[in-house]
């Protein structure tokens, strides 16, 4: 069983620093035996970059959000009020592969995205959960995702964007994608769309991928490989540290 713990929203946004140590305690406790934990939280504006995050995609002028150095897969992304971010801290099953498990919360986003009317997938040869092209917008990310694996327990994970400022993504290349945009609830929709409103409904959906049932994945789009990279078949997954090491 898996329990969800809210660590803060709102006025009670959790420090990206704080919450990363708070995430260190409780991979110790799920690898010793505890239940597996997703964190659930809002942030104040921070940047975070992963391993493979390059100097020009940095932010020139960060606005006053720190930029932190990860220790998870992936690149660059933004963190900030009006976006919901799931942190779980799980014990992969045996027959669970680390790019099931990448899948099947990046499914749990597209669920959640489909609660609301907007339709999103995966786009193999870049992570997250993206919106189709239309004449009048370009491909766009809603959804972002970075893990890390260390002795067969998960750290890091997801987050959605519901009404969050997205004048911070005009500062920086998001996850190193420089051709294709980034997009909101809110913003597909015409209307607010608070945390707090989508909170109970990408709870449901995580409670529902990490009973490691089978479940229908959300047919991807049109393979789009990230500029410089070549196109890829599925997902791309960084795992830093592999299940038993």
């Amino acid at each position: 069983m898996t329990a969800f713990e809210i660590v803060g929203l709102g006025e009670q946004a959790v420090d990206y620093l704080a919450a990363w140590e708070h995430q260190r305690e409780v991979h110790a406790r799920v690898v010793d035996g505890a239940p597996d934990t997703v964190l659930l939280l809002e942030h104040p504006p921070t940047f975070t970059a992963g391993k493979r995050t390059d100097a020009h995609e940095r932010p020139a002028d960060p606005g006053g959000a720190p930029v932190i150095d990860v220790d998870r897969g992936g690149k660059i992304t933004f963190h900030g009020p009006g976006q919901v971010v799931a942190y779980p801290i799980v014990r992969l099953p045996q027959h669970v592969l680390v790019v099931d498990f990448v899948r099947r919360m990046e499914e749990a986003m597209i669920a959640t995205c489909a609660a609301y009317g907007v339709e999103t997938a995966r786009v193999p040869g870049r992570s997250g959960v993206w919106l189709r092209a239309t004449p009048e917008r370009p491909e766009r990310k809603i959804g972002a995702i970075g893990i890390r694996v260390s002795r067969g327990v998960t750290m890091h994970g997801i987050a959605l964007n519901c009404d969050v400022d997205m004048s911070w993504y005009d500062r920086f290349v998001p996850c190193g994608i420089s051709d294709a945009g980034v997009t909101s609830l809110s913003a597909e929709l015409g209307r607010d769309v608070p945390v707090t409103e989508v909170l109970p409904v990408l709870q449901r959906e995580l409670d529902r991928m990490l009973r490691w049932e089978d479940y229908t994945p959300t047919p991807d789009y049109e393979p789009r490989p990230e500029p410089g990279r070549a196109a890829v078949g599925g997902p791309r997954v960084e795992v830093l540290s592999r299940p038993g090491a």
